[in-house]
């Protein structure tokens, strides 16, 4: 018995007489009938539902496009067989020290054309910091580089950096696996005004998000790691929801390295929220700090040794390798 065709398949051979609705009512019959015809199916509500844009875009659709949100990432990655990630989050501001240096002259020259400007003088000042903290690019780079030289396992357990794709201290992370050769994912979020991936993503691998819900979720579905740099808001933000989801024990304990001991104690006081009460002694321990690639690894690497788990597969620290969720 054969099988019946596919109708995603050629199209079947035409029939020898036409089906009655293969053709418009005839305007021998009724003369408007044909611009009826068109009227009716040049209208959106003629369009198949998969394409017609403005109804996906509708708000009773949004159900929709949150599974769309999800399912297209996740059929990705499982294709290319990433099983776990090791994400990494910064400011989109720290570039490159020679990039930094540049717009530090730029800066500069700016208020050297109009010194009393305060705002010029801001940018000046800030510049200089950017290019301080310039080697945090070199860092995140450097890690990108060497954890990629520890991804070569089998499908599906290979593990990949995942950024958000953009440019900054992600663009370093996935700059690092790329110059070792191995592929790495970016999670890019649609704005308002136009953006671009960074260059380092690998082809297949960069997504583009409508609903930071659904990216946040992919960040931390395959997480085995977050290495979380000098940010601003949006890098605030994946922290405090990465604590919070541990704190709450509403995902398995991970390793979470801040980089950048004195940015990171100027810019949130744990011991402060400690001696307040509004957290307790083992939310203080969540996160470690680090200062190098080389302790970023060793900080990962220490973790997981110390819970007794291997960084292939999912478990609890403390106890057996469980299944997750």
């Amino acid at each position: 018995m054969t099988e019946a065709p596919d109708p995603q398949d050629d199209p079947p051979p035409p029939r020898r007489e036409p089906l009655p609705w293969s053709v418009p009512k005839d305007v021998a019959d009724d003369p408007a009938a044909l611009e009826r015809v068109r009227a009716i199916m040049a209208h959106p509500a003629y369009l198949q539902a998969d394409r017609d844009l403005d109804f996906l875009a509708s708000d009773p659709a949004r159900g929709t496009r949150l599974q769309l949100d999800y399912l297209k990432p996740e059929l990705g990655l499982r294709e290319a067989g990433i099983g776990h990630t090791i994400v990494v989050f910064g400011s989109t501001r720290i570039a490159e020290p020679a990039a930094a240096a540049r717009r530090l002259a730029a800066a500069e020259a700016a208020l050297a054309a109009d010194p009393d400007d305060p705002e010029l003088a801001l940018h000046v000042r800030q510049a200089r910091r950017r290019l301080e903290n310039a080697r945090y690019y070199d860092v995140a780079r450097r890690f990108g580089a060497m954890f990629a030289d520890q991804t070569d396992w089998p499908r599906p357990e290979r593990v990949a950096v995942m950024t958000g794709g953009g440019p900054g201290i992600m663009e370093a992370a996935n700059r690092g696996a790329f110059e070792a050769g191995a592929r790495s994912v970016g999670l890019n979020i649609t704005l308002p005004h136009e953006q671009y991936p960074n260059p380092y993503l690998s082809e297949g691998l960069c997504f583009s998000f409508h609903y930071f819900a659904l990216r946040k979720l992919h960040f931390m579905h395959r997480a085995r790691a977050l290495v979380i740099f000098p940010g601003g808001y949006g890098t605030l933000d994946e922290l405090f929801e990465a604590l919070t989801l541990v704190q709450t024990r509403k995902i398995d304990p991970l390793p979470i390295v801040l980089v950048g001991r004195a940015f990171w104690r100027a810019a949130v006081n744990f011991d402060f929220l400690l001696e307040e009460g509004v957290i307790d002694a083992e939310d203080r321990e969540l996160f470690s700090e680090a200062e190098t690639a080389e302790e970023i690894y060793a900080a990962i690497a220490d973790w997981y040794e110390d819970a007794g788990c291997p960084l292939l597969g999912p478990c609890r620290p403390g106890g057996p390798a469980v299944e997750g969720g």
